[in-house]
């Protein structure tokens, strides 16, 4: 049974989820503050966390960051009343999967789990190589000739996009979908930004990239 951990401090909201999400057929758990939550997460068998920005002790940014530094893998979606894009963005650049924001409809955040599930499934490559590069998705880390790389959350998330479809050409909406979400209001500008971001991590002559090629007027294909 997938277990989902709700982080909401309040009482009403947190039992209105944990009932409609266990109805759904989900085991659920509650932790009440970003400390509890973070403590909770990283003893394991948690599958994803619904997790409110505004908490006592820690709040939910700090929580996403702590929780991708460990290199836990479990999929993460932000709950935030927030309307400022920048603050999705943020939560999107520290490694969670997805966001809603409040007030949402459970139909809605119900489609959103089960996205964020499919695509954080347990069938993703763990490890991959080519060239000098080796990247652990679960550990998310990115090494070249056998020393660690910095790459943020999103710029491995593409690189896992572009593993998992080895040769085939991925539009810029096809990119958006799969790391950022469906429905994402993500510019094809900012797609071509990681893209360019990612290579001077991974190519020799990013200019002259070897493995993320541009197809023009479509998109990118990764080769190996």
């Amino acid at each position: 049974m997938t277990r989902i951990l709700v982080v909401e401090d309040d009482p009403a909201i947190a039992l209105g989820l944990e009932d409609d999400l266990t109805l759904e057929g989900y085991a659920v758990e509650v932790a009440r503050d970003g400390e509890a939550a973070l403590a909770r997460a990283v003893t394991g068998g948690i599958d994803l966390v619904l997790l409110d920005v505004m908490l006592p002790r820690m709040d939910g940014f700090e929580v996403c960051r702590a929780l991708r530094r460990r290199g836990l893998h479990v999929a993460i979606i932000i709950v935030t009343a927030k309307t400022h894009e920048a603050e999705k963005v943020l939560g999107l650049e520290l490694g969670a999967d997805d966001y809603v924001t409040k007030p949402f409809s459970p139909a809605e955040l119900r489609a959103r789990i089960k996205s964020v599930l499919r695509r954080t499934g347990n069938d993703d490559p763990a490890t991959a190589a080519f060239g000098d590069v080796q990247v652990d998705f679960a550990a998310f880390e990115l090494r070249r000739g056998g020393a660690v790389v910095h790459a943020t959350p999103t710029e491995l998330k593409l690189l896992l996009a572009f593993v998992r479809n080895p040769g085939k050409v991925l539009s810029r909406q096809e990119l958006v979908d799969l790391v950022w979400g469906p429905g994402r209001a993500i510019t094809p500008r900012v797609v071509d930004t990681h893209v360019a971001n990612l290579r001077q991590k991974l190519e020799a002559d990013p200019a002259s990239p070897r493995y993320i090629v541009g197809v023009r007027g479509v998109g990118y294909r990764f080769d190996t």
